[in-house]
């Protein structure tokens, strides 16, 4: 576990990174889907379905921002997860996506 204590970037700083905000904006099931895959909770593919689909995409959403939060050491709940998906869905989603992206323990997060 990496220890550092925050989100790389904020929940309102979309727009870091250009290129994940616009896949995000127009294809959010392939951001999550990535997302999900780059920690090993699944395929691209399956993930990305599975974001289609309302009450699962919000139980799937939660267990992935909670797994790459506890994966990089963020503070943070369940609760608090919820609440920024729930509020900002677009926003949390490329907030996560910076986050795994070019991380170097992406690979060490998959499951083993």
């Amino acid at each position: 576990m990496a220890g550092g204590g925050d989100w790389s970037h904020s929940l309102f700083g979309c727009f870091d990174d250009f290129g994940i905000c616009i896949i995000a904006y127009f294809v959010p099931c392939v951001t999550f889907g990535q997302n999900a895959e780059a920690i090993g909770e699944g395929s691209c593919l399956s993930c990305g379905i599975a974001y289609l689909v309302p009450l699962l995409n919000l139980f799937m959403a939660v267990k992935v921002r909670g797994r790459i939060r506890e994966s990089k050491g963020i503070e943070g709940s369940t609760l608090g997860d919820c609440a920024a998906i729930i509020c900002c869905p677009l926003c949390a989603l490329v907030q996560e996506a910076q986050e795994v992206k070019g991380s170097p323990s992406a690979q060490s997060m998959s499951r083993q």
